[in-house]
């Protein structure tokens, strides 16, 4: 029984199945939809729900900036090992989300799912299925962030384990150039001192007073007086808020002067203003649980 291209697309809509997979369950079944559905089912689809069980926190974070728009967008994509995330073809899929994320600037990874697919028939969702089913591995749209004011600079660091995306607003100034430079420069600290706020007003009150409390009793412990052990912790927080806030660290290329003090330095030269309004960091697979693969295990098994 012959089948048709729309028999293929009512079959992916049916399962969820991978388009070649559906392909090939209407050969094998001489194109009858309720056996290639059962086909899918005991062949397919059984495997592409056991991988869809398995931790998935290696893979790649990806930013970028449209050389058209100006619009940035940062986006990590997890896979079960660090040898899929040199796939090409995964490559390219993480890339291509980040376009989408970019051009649509859905409200969320569910949202993201259903938008289209570049230069395809399918979603996003759909395409992510297909390439589980093709690439072998659990993969999952993990998070993204996306900027569409000001000026935007991207920078992935050591093939896709870290990326930033930080946003600019930039006055006064025709070289831009110059800017993206400053731009990468300050994406590369934020990938090295890894700042977890911007500047003070940004960081967390319950953090601050966290770190209040476990320096308040690491001063009282070495015997000091209350009033000495207060000065004590106003001065330790204030070296708290220069480590963990962007504005306040010590510029990597040169410590002896703050990111701030760097950023103002470098608009004074060009004649105009820029002030860092936000950025992001992603590490690939930070907060995730790791998997335990034990390898001598594994090849033991694999030669039984």
């Amino acid at each position: 029984m012959a089948f048709s291209a729309k028999d293929v697309q009512a079959l992916r809509e049916t399962t969820g199945a991978g388009m070649m997979d559906c392909k090939k369950a209407l050969t094998e079944t001489d194109g009858d939809m309720q056996k290639a559905i059962e086909f899918l089912r005991e062949k397919g689809m059984a495997v592409a729900a056991k991988k869809a069980g398995r931790i998935a926190a290696e893979g790649i974070v990806y930013a970028d900036v449209c050389d058209e728009c100006g619009v940035g967008a940062i986006v990590e994509v997890n896979s079960e090992t660090d040898f899929v995330a040199k796939n090409e073809s995964f490559v390219k899929f993480v890339e291509d989300v980040c376009d989408v994320v970019s051009m649509d600037d859905p409200v969320s990874v569910e949202k993201l799912l259903e938008c289209e697919y570049p230069e395809s028939e399918m979603n996003v969702g759909e395409m992510l299925r297909e390439k589980v089913l093709t690439i072998g591995e659990n993969l999952q749209i993990r998070r993204f962030e996306r900027y569409a004011e000001g000026f935007n600079v991207a920078y992935v660091h050591m093939g896709g384990k870290i990326g930033v995306l930080v946003n600019l607003e930039v006055s006064g100034i025709s070289d831009m150039t110059k800017v993206k430079e400053l731009g990468r420069d300050i994406c590369m600290q934020i990938a090295a001192m890894r700042p977890m706020w911007l500047d003070r007003s940004a960081s967390d009150p319950s953090v601050i007073e966290k770190e209040k409390e476990i320096l308040m009793a690491q001063a009282l412990q070495e015997g000091k007086p209350q009033n000495v052990a207060e000065k004590m912790v106003a001065g330790r927080i204030n070296k708290y808020f220069e480590e963990n806030c962007l504005v306040d660290q010590a510029f990597v290329k040169e410590n002896k002067t703050s990111v701030c003090q760097h950023v103002e330095s470098v608009a004074k030269e060009l004649g105009g203003t820029i002030k860092i309004r936000k950025f992001v960091r992603f590490e690939k697979g930070e907060g995730l649980e790791k998997r335990d693969d034990n390898f001598a295990d594994e090849v033991a098994k694999m030669t039984k």
